[in-house]
C-alpha cells in the first residue's frame, strides 16, 4: 500500500504505476482536507473569491447568483472538456490522478473529501478517463486535459478499463461507475475549478518520462560496455583516477557503473600492458584510442544521469506542491489569488530532459554505425551480415529506421518552454506550453527505445559473428543471452520488425539498475 497524505517520491509512483500497488488514504490527511474545505465554506459566505462566486478567466469580473453556484462548478467542467487527438497512454492519465490527488492531499484546496476518496477508488479498480492529448497550454494549469478527468468524476464522458484477458477498453463512464457501484462526484464547493485548475497531467506525464528514461539510461551504460568490449577497448577510459578528476556528478557514476559491469571481461585490454613497452612497429593495428561514441561514454551520459536527476527533484517538488488557484488556507484563515498553476518549472525540465535523452539516442546511433561500418571498425563486416556479402544484407535496412527515428528526436528536442502564444482574451498572456513538452519528451523516449533496440539486435549478433560471448563481463553476458532468447541469430535475411518490437518491449519491462 502507498499512503496519500506524506511526501511522494518516484519510487512510490512507480510502484503504483508499475508495480500495481493499492493507495491508501491516511485518516489524518482527510481530516486536515475537511477541516479545509469546511474553513472555506465558512470565509466565502460573504466575500467574493475567483471561481466559487464569480466566472472563470476574464470572465471573472462577472459575479453569480448563490442559486448558480453548484451549476457554475458543473459548468467550467463540462465546457473545458474540449480535448483533442488520441488519448493521453492510461499510464500518463492514471500518473496526472496522482499527481491531482497529492495536490488535495495538502489540504490547502478547499475541495470535499469525497474528491480524493474517489481518485484513490478509481486508481486502485483501474478505471482511468479518456483524456485526449491536445488541449493544454500549461498557464492556468492543464485545464482541458483534467477537465476530461473531472468530466469522468461526475459520471459522464469516458473512460478505459480492463477487461477479461487485461487489455483496456473504451467505455462511457455512467455504465462503469454503475458497475462498480461507484457514485459519480457532487460539488459541494469549488471542487470543479480544483479540479481543473494544475499542473497535474504535465507533472503525470513528466514523471512517467523520469522513469522511462532512467531505464533508457541505464541499457545506455550497459550497452556502452558491450560496444567497448566487441571493440577491445582499452579501459583506462573508465579508469577512476581519470574520471575522479572531473569534479561533475553524472560522469563519475557513470565511470564507475560502467567499471562494475564490465567487472570479469576478458574482452577489455589494459593500456599498461599493450602499449607501455618499447614497441619497433611503425603502425597499430589496434586503435591507440577508440572513438568518441566509445571512449566518451562517461563524458556524454554523465550530463544526461545530471539532468534526469535535476528534473526528478524538480518534478517531486511539483508533485507534492499546492499548484492550485485560488490557494485556502486555514492557518492563516486567508484565500490567496495567484499563479500556482503555472508549469514553467514542468516545461523547462522536461525540455531538458528530452534534449538529453536525444543526445542519449544519438550515442546509440553512432555506436550502431560503428559495429556496421566494416572501415571504421576494421573486425565485423558490413552491417553485421553474417550470409553472403552481396546477397544478404543483415541489418543493412535497420540503420534506416535507427537514423530517420534519431532525426526525429533531434527536431522534438527543439524547446516548448519559449513557444509561449497569448490566449484567453489575453488573460493568458504568457503561458508555459509545460504538457506539451511532456507529451513530446515522451516521444523521444518512444523513439530511443526503438534506436536502441535495433542497436540491441546489433550487438548481439556482433557477439556471435566473433564468437565471443564467453568472454563477456557477466553483466553484458547477461544482457546477450536474454537478448539471444528473443531473438536469436540469424544469418538469412527475414523481416525484421516483430523482433524489434520484441526488443522494444524488453526494454521496457527490464531495468539493470546499474546507476
Amino acid at each position: 500500500m502507498i499512503q496519500i497524505g506524506k511526501m511522494l517520491h518516484l519510487s512510490d509512483v512507480e510502484k503504483i504505476l508499475f508495480g500495481d500497488e493499492q493507495i491508501e488514504l491516511k485518516e489524518q490527511m482527510l481530516q486536515e482536507i475537511d477541516e479545509c474545505y469546511r474553513f472555506l465554506v465558512h470565509f466565502a459566505s460573504d466575500k467574493v473569491i475567483y471561481g466559487i462566486n464569480t466566472g472563470f478567466g476574464p470572465m471573472a469580473q462577472y459575479r453569480v447568483d448563490d442559486n448558480d453556484l453548484k451549476a457554475l462548478q458543473y459548468n467550467i467542467i463540462r465546457s473545458h472538456a474540449t480535448g483533442a487527438g488520441d488519448p493521453l497512454p492510461v499510464i500518463c492519465v492514471r500518473a496526472a490522478m496522482i499527481a491531482r490527488m497529492q495536490t488535495f492531499a495538502q489540504a490547502r484546496s478547499g475541495v470535499h473529501t469525497e474528491v480524493v476518496a474517489l481518485l484513490a477508488e478509481m486508481l486502485n479498480r483501474h478505471i482511468t478517463p479518456v483524456v485526449p492529448r491536445h488541449g493544454s497550454v500549461g498557464a492556468s494549469g492543464d485545464l482541458v486535459q483534467l477537465a476530461h478527468i473531472a468530466l469522468a468524476m461526475i459520471g459522464e464522458g469516458e473512460v478505459f478499463v480492463p477487461d477479461e484477458t487485461g487489455h483496456m477498453v473504451r467505455r462511457p463512464t455512467a455504465e462503469v461507475f454503475a458497475r462498480e457501484k461507484l457514485t459519480p462526484l457532487n460539488v459541494y464547493q469549488r471542487e470543479g475549478l480544483a479540479i481543473t485548475n494544475g499542473t497535474a497531467v504535465m507533472t503525470g506525464i513528466g514523471l512517467v518520462n523520469l522513469i522511462e528514461a532512467d531505464r533508457l539510461l541505464n541499457y545506455a551504460v550497459l550497452m556502452s560496455v558491450l560496444m567497448n568490449e566487441i571493440a577491445s577497448s582499452y579501459d583506462d577510459f573508465l579508469a577512476a583516477e581519470l574520471n575522479e578528476m572531473k569534479l561533475h556528478v553524472g560522469q563519475r557514476m557513470i565511470a564507475a557503473a560502467m567499471r562494475d559491469a564490465a567487472a570479469g571481461s576478458q574482452r577489455l585490454l589494459k593500456r599498461e600492458i599493450e602499449l607501455y613497452h618499447r614497441h619497433t612497429e611503425k603502425e597499430f593495428t589496434h586503435k591507440v584510442q577508440p572513438y568518441y561514441s566509445l571512449r566518451c561514454t562517461p563524458q556524454i551520459l554523465g550530463p544526461v544521469f545530471d539532468t534526469i536527476r535535476r528534473a526528478e527533484q524538480v518534478l517531486v517538488d511539483e508533485l507534492n506542491s499546492v499548484d492550485d488557484n485560488p490557494v485556502v488556507d486555514p492557518v492563516s484563515q486567508n484565500v490567496y489569488h495567484g499563479g500556482n498553476f503555472h508549469g514553467d518549472y514542468v516545461s523547462f525540465e522536461m525540455d531538458k530532459v528530452k534534449i538529453a535523452l536525444t543526445k542519449l539516442t544519438m550515442l546509440v546511433e553512432r555506436q550502431l554505425n560503428y559495429l556496421f561500418h566494416d572501415r571504421i571498425n576494421g573486425i565485423l563486416p558490413p552491417f553485421v551480415n553474417l550470409g553472403k556479402l552481396g546477397l544478404n544484407y543483415g541489418l543493412q535496412a535497420a540503420q534506416f529506421t535507427a537514423t530517420s527515428t534519431t532525426a526525429e528526436c533531434q527536431t522534438l528536442s527543439n524547446p516548448m518552454y519559449v513557444h509561449s502564444i497569448p490566449n484567453n482574451n489575453d488573460n493568458q498572456d504568457i503561458v508555459s506550453m509545460g504538457t506539451n513538452s511532456a507529451s513530446l519528451c515522451s516521444a523521444v523516449v518512444e523513439n530511443s527505445y526503438q534506436v536502441m533496440a535495433i542497436h540491441l539486435m546489433a550487438l548481439a549478433q556482433a557477439v556471435d559473428c566473433l564468437k565471443i560471448a564467453d568472454q563477456l563481463a557477466p553483466a553484458t553476458r547477461k544482457l546477450y543471452d536474454e537478448v539471444r532468447e528473443l531473438v536469436p541469430v540469424f544469418i538469412e535475411d527475414t523481416p525484421k520488425y516483430e523482433e524489434i518490437a520484441r526488443l522494444e518491449n524488453y526494454l521496457k519491462t527490464h531495468n539493470p539498475k546499474l546507476v
